[in-house]
């Protein structure tokens, strides 16, 4: 079994402004949490993400807003997408990298059965809607590899799952209506983006599971195995893609659940046995959130290693 880490330096090019909790530290945390853990974690690659293409972002993302980041990339300084959102003049490189990686991992698990493929790059993309940037995102990477399998790699239903603390919007204005996607967030509720409450579900397409304030391992586990298990079961994905955010961990400043590391490797194993029985073991993650350095790093480690046993 083997995990293939998908990373750029110049991940660490976008860099949003001083203060901001999605920063080039976010990189170096994890890189250094995995460096350490590296003897622990077997069978560990490193591969160099690819630089995403214009036809690769169309898939998910209408024209306009690509030329509107093109466009709003800035040769020094700052340009803000949004309140929370800003372009540095390394953000659109990165960004492209995070797509390039995605797609790239949808390839190499073609060829690979029993393989992890996390692309570990910055910024995140879940709230990225088809026509705009938002929420710390540019481009929604994962919806861009979910369309990218389908479409050019035969792929017929693919399930994504994102349990970032906050509700993956982007992911879910791309997914809906699409019967062979299936889009299943856990997230805490109310909280940004405001989006992913129950009546927002489809069957066999939409399946938010919102959390309240304060959810700890053991009520998040037993929700999981509870919904979240049975969904994908049901739909029986043909690859399975995951929005890994690490901010419901206890220690995050953004939101107030209370996961702890545990519960991130518990969450690899389980996805991991979903792909086993479904996916020829196949399974794609891709960074979403996490602003405590010092959990996500070892959140990160917790999550592949768990994948690791899962598929192993």
């Amino acid at each position: 079994m083997t995990t293939t880490l998908y990373l750029h330096d110049h991940c660490l090019d976008h860099d949003p402004g001083p203060q901001h909790p999605e920063s080039p530290g976010r990189y170096a945390a994890i890189l250094q949490a995995v460096h350490n853990a590296a003897p622990s974690l077997p069978g560990l690659v490193l591969a160099e993400a690819p630089l995403g293409t214009r036809e690769q972002v169309l898939l998910a993302h209408d024209e306009e807003h690509w030329r509107h980041i093109e466009a709003a990339s800035p040769l020094s300084g700052h340009h803000s997408l949004d309140p929370d959102t800003h372009l540095s003049p390394g953000s659109r490189e990165a960004a492209l990298r995070g797509v390039g990686a995605a797609c790239a991992a949808v390839d190499l698990l073609q060829e690979c059965s029993h393989h992890h493929v996390f692309c570990l790059t910055r910024p995140p993309g879940h709230h990225a809607t088809p026509e705009r940037s938002m929420g710390f995102c540019v481009f929604n990477q994962i919806a861009i590899a979910a369309l990218y399998a389908q479409r050019h790699c035969g792929v017929r239903r693919i399930a994504i799952v994102d349990f970032d603390v906050h509700h993956g919007n982007g992911t879910q204005d791309i997914a809906l209506g699409r019967p062979d996607l299936l889009y299943l967030s856990t997230h805490q509720f109310p909280h940004y983006p405001g989006t992913g409450g129950r009546h927002e579900n489809r069957a066999g397409n939409i399946h938010n599971i919102p959390l309240a304030v304060g959810t700890d391992d053991s009520t998040f586990r037993t929700l999981f195995k509870a919904e979240a298990l049975p969904q994908l079961e049901a739909f029986a994905p043909d690859m399975l893609l995951v929005s890994a955010g690490f901010d419901a961990h206890g220690e995050d400043p953004l939101a107030s659940l209370s996961f702890t590391d545990a519960t991130y490797g518990w969450l690899g194993e389980q996805l991991a046995a979903v792909a086993l029985r479904h996916c020829q073991g196949r399974l794609l993650s891709t960074l979403e959130g996490g602003y405590n350095l010092d959990a996500l790093g070892r959140s990160v480690v917790a999550y592949v290693a768990g994948v690791q046993v899962g598929l192993s």
